[in-house]
């Protein structure tokens, strides 16, 4: 008898352990993901050129800094968000363009922090996108 309840209650404890973890974690493919926010990529580029800035200056190669920064970014957007921004509205970007998106907005947050990190055909490329798209936007506010 003795026996038995030296081997019965590990198993009876860990019986009850499991029982509660069992009903008490959330079911997380019937959460609603809720789209990014202007601050939640804010946030996002914000670290994805941090990490790129220090790992420059740690002597790893551009492309292989911004394509692991693109990823977390894409990655969190995707886990997080369901690939989707509110400003889109209810459209889910296709990977594709996520990343795309991620990178463009990380080198161009990097600029500001650590310029000389960024390749000179990189900075040239980004620098013409947005001197192209600033005067669309002068003149959308003009004609409101």
């Amino acid at each position: 008898m003795k026996l038995f309840k030296i081997l019965f209650f590990p198993i009876f404890l860990s019986g009850l352990i499991l029982d509660v973890n069992l009903f008490n974690q959330e079911m997380h493919a019937n959460k609603k993901l809720k789209p990014a926010m202007e601050e939640d990529l804010y946030l996002y580029k914000g670290m994805g050129a941090s990490y790129l800035c220090i790992a420059s200056k740690a002597g790893i190669d551009f492309p292989k800094a911004i394509g692991v920064a693109t990823a977390t970014y894409v990655q969190v957007l995707e886990g997080k968000h369901g690939g989707q921004i509110k400003e889109l509205g209810d459209i889910k970007l296709e990977r594709e363009k996520l990343f795309a998106g991620a990178e463009f907005q990380i080198v161009e947050t990097a600029l500001n922090y650590c310029p000389d990190s960024i390749p000179e055909d990189i900075t040239k490329k980004v620098n013409k996108i947005i001197t192209e798209n600033q005067p669309a936007k002068k003149n959308k506010k003009k004609n409101k």
